[in-house]
């Protein structure tokens, strides 16, 4: 397939090109959608293949024999991320946020911290407060464009209250890829403080050149791990809404075990029919060629970007999701995010959503075909040209 394709998505109740205009005031036959995190190509043949022969079947019953799935599961963790996972091991929820609220329901109660470093995806905190549950706000240093913990910081910050802490890695919006010491550090912090571990890999298998590593292969930590990890961005399937929560405790596995059972949640066919297409030797092929070309959409956004005096991208190894500070422009939050909006017809990401740090920022999806960034790239700059 050729990334370079422009798909029409206007009309097709894509919120991420459907909703701009409602949510943002960039107007839908001209603005550019870089704000959603699902991505503007589709996904390997191999999984729209498997959706086809679906619909030639015809009939649309309730999924059995999961047997393919979870093996498809187990290949991919070991061959991409030298990972073993057990096929008991795994839960299939819908999606990572449902995967992350199942695992509030089952690890915590009314009250409770759950402690995030931030800034980080807004989604974390919608549902610990939908759940009644208290975010206790851990700030990442920002040093020199590259997000750092301070546990020292952050332990002083506990309180006793706090039962779980959430991780993001790779971490969106900033694009780190964290290293094996600072896993050790946050699965420290985590046992220091008695907190369950939640791991959302989401992003594990689009990094450019560093080498993600799974927590799960962080040692001391499986009474209190729980991992994440799905299909839905790497393949662009996301409207399947599955998610995997993988768990090797046996206590924490029992635990989530009767919350799934108590909510009567079961998994969705299309998304385990297009998960275990796409955890192949075809889907892989599919994310070698991927990630190269997001790379080359990477530096292109980068270097554009950055040529914007007062804007500085940070440095990306991994997503597609650049995360940009404009606080070197001297100018209000309202005043570049209305250049942005307005002057460029651009709908992205406030950084205010992603909690305390992301102020001054604003996040840019670039897994779009190559002209669109090109045009986005171009837009930026005449909006800021007075800078220039």
């Amino acid at each position: 397939m050729s990334f370079d394709e422009i798909i029409e998505r206007r009309g097709t109740h894509s919120v991420k090109w459907d909703a701009m205009e409602a949510i943002y005031g960039v107007p839908r036959d001209e603005g550019i959608a870089m704000w959603v995190a699902d991505m503007d190509f589709r996904p390997p043949e191999c999984v729209t293949k498997a959706v086809q022969d679906m619909a030639d079947h015809g009939v649309y019953g309730y999924f059995g024999d999961e047997g393919p799935y979870r093996e498809s599961i187990q290949w991919w963790m070991k061959t991409r991320h030298n990972w073993d996972v057990q096929a008991g091991e795994i839960f299939t929820t819908h999606g990572l946020v449902n995967g992350t609220s199942m695992c509030l329901e089952s690890f915590t109660k009314h009250g409770d911290g759950v402690v995030l470093f931030t800034p980080v995806y807004h989604a974390f905190a919608k549902v610990i407060h939908g759940s009644d549950r208290e975010v206790v706000e851990c700030e990442l240093v920002n040093n020199n464009g590259r997000y750092e913990f301070d546990f020292d910081a952050y332990d002083a910050q506990m309180t006793g209250n706090e039962t779980m802490v959430i991780l993001c890695s790779p971490h969106n919006p900033g694009g780190r890829v964290w290293t094996r010491d600072e896993l050790e550090g946050v699965a420290a912090f985590a046992k220091r403080h008695d907190l369950v571990l939640v791991s959302d890999e989401i992003h594990h298998d689009l990094t450019f050149g560093a080498k993600h590593i799974p927590m799960a292969h962080i040692d001391g930590i499986e009474d209190r791990l729980v991992m994440m990890t799905a299909t839905t961005k790497t393949f662009n399937i996301a409207g399947s809404h599955s998610g995997n929560v993988i768990i090797r405790d046996p206590d924490l596995r029992e635990k989530f075990a009767r919350r799934m059972l108590g909510l009567g949640i079961s998994p969705n066919s299309f998304g385990l029919h297009m998960a275990t297409a796409a955890y192949s030797p075809e889907g892989a092929k599919w994310v070698d060629q991927l990630v190269e070309y997001l790379d080359g959409n990477r530096k292109l956004i980068d270097d554009g970007l950055n040529a914007i005096p007062g804007l500085a991208s940070m440095n990306m190894e991994a997503t597609y999701l650049a995360w940009v500070d404009f606080s070197g422009t001297g100018m209000t939050r309202e005043e570049f995010t209305q250049r942005v909006q307005q002057d460029a017809k651009i709908a992205v990401n406030h950084g205010p959503t992603f909690g305390t740090g992301g102020e001054n920022f604003l996040r840019f999806n670039f897994a779009t075909p190559r002209t669109v960034v090109k045009e986005a790239v171009e837009r930026m700059q005449n909006a800021f040209a007075d800078l220039q």
